[in-house]
């Protein structure tokens, strides 16, 4: 239903539109709401927030149209007016059309004409509101989605290339928050949530400001890709300040005793990277697979708490940067051969 506000002096007008829309107002698509002048009608706009448009006279008491258009592109830019007036020389539609008015009607008025203008506007202020119904939407998915995800979408070739995929050099990094089930089963669902989200919020700014991004959360763990020059380097150097900022953090409040620390794998090799899912069902993850990313989970699982492990292959590309210290061997979920792993120290 679109509420319409009519601001005018003359009460005779206030009869012949309930007369004339009266079917519309019968069938709920319009509903009138009256004002005898501009101070009027900011009153009224005080009391309806959600009127689509405004129907003004200018001549009238106290404060005059032209007046209230202004006031109206002050208090509420998106509304839409149109000006009703026997006022239709040139110098007062200009006025009007400047301060903002949508269209201009002259007296007497033909309400034909008036029915095809109330329309119009409805129809562009319905416009305005799918509009910004659609940004808002976007700007909430948009922190769902990580940017490496809206880049690939940005391509001209994003329908014919939805479900391709590609094969890159890349780092995975599995961060788990240790002993984390434990404030589960003794704290809130909110207490749990806000505390995840706030050592979430340390782990991916860390992950942000080394050129990574984060490809999933996992209960309380996320999994990170590091693509590019240096990719194995930068993803050690965000673990490594994870781990540090972690391990530093104060107590979260006087009533939850947890002293966080984190286990990490980090493996590097040659992944797919691509749409995986379903295009039927429209739902799908832009996601790395591989027995790197399967590695790299096995290195986390492996990992004690406050340890960064990563396999022999990486460390021979990282040792001389790095200071590492061997673990040994260890036996891998799914692995047929046990796995050489190190630890990272700083």
């Amino acid at each position: 239903m679109a509420k319409i506000l009519v601001v005018d002096d003359e009460t005779d007008l206030q009869v012949l539109i309930k007369q004339k829309f009266r079917k519309k107002i019968r069938n709920n698509d319009y509903k009138f709401i009256f004002a005898i002048n501009g101070n009027d009608a900011l009153n009224q706009l005080e009391k309806h927030t959600d009127v689509d448009l405004v129907l003004s006279d200018i001549n009238m008491p106290e404060m005059d149209g032209l007046t209230l258009l202004s006031k109206i592109n002050e208090k509420h830019s998106m509304l839409k007016s149109v000006i009703v007036s026997a006022y239709g020389d040139m110098g007062n539609i200009r006025t009007a059309m400047n301060r903002g008015a949508f269209d201009f009607i002259t007296k007497p008025v033909d309400f034909n004409d008036l029915e095809l203008t109330i329309e119009k506007t409805i129809k562009h202020v319905n416009q305005i509101k799918e509009t910004l119904k659609a940004i808002k939407e976007n700007n909430i998915l948009k922190m769902y989605v990580d940017e490496t995800v809206l880049n690939f979408m940005d391509t001209r070739a994003f329908e014919s290339s939805i479900m391709q995929n590609e094969t890159v050099e890349a780092t995975i990094a599995f961060i788990d928050i240790c002993s984390f089930t434990s404030i589960s089963e003794n704290e809130t669902p909110d207490t749990v949530v806000k505390l995840l989200n706030s050592y979430f919020d340390v782990m991916v700014k860390q992950v942000i400001d080394h050129k990574g991004f984060i490809d999933k959360f996992i209960g309380d763990a996320i999994m990170t890709v590091f693509r590019g020059e240096h990719h194995l380097d930068r993803a050690i150097d965000a673990c490594l300040a994870i781990r540090k900022e972690i391990e530093n953090l104060p107590p979260f409040s006087d009533y939850v005793i947890f002293k966080p620390s984190v286990s990490i794998g980090i493996n590097c090799g040659e992944l797919v990277s691509g749409n995986i899912g379903s295009v039927s069902l429209k739902r799908l993850d832009y996601t790395v697979i591989g027995n790197v990313v399967n590695t790299a989970s096995r290195l986390e699982s492996a990992a004690k708490p406050g340890q960064i492990t990563i396999s022999e292959a990486s460390y021979e590309k990282v040792k001389e940067y790095f200071k590492c210290k061997k673990v040994g061997e260890v036996n891998m979920k799914n692995k047929a051969n046990p796995m050489v792993i190190y630890e990272v120290i700083e």
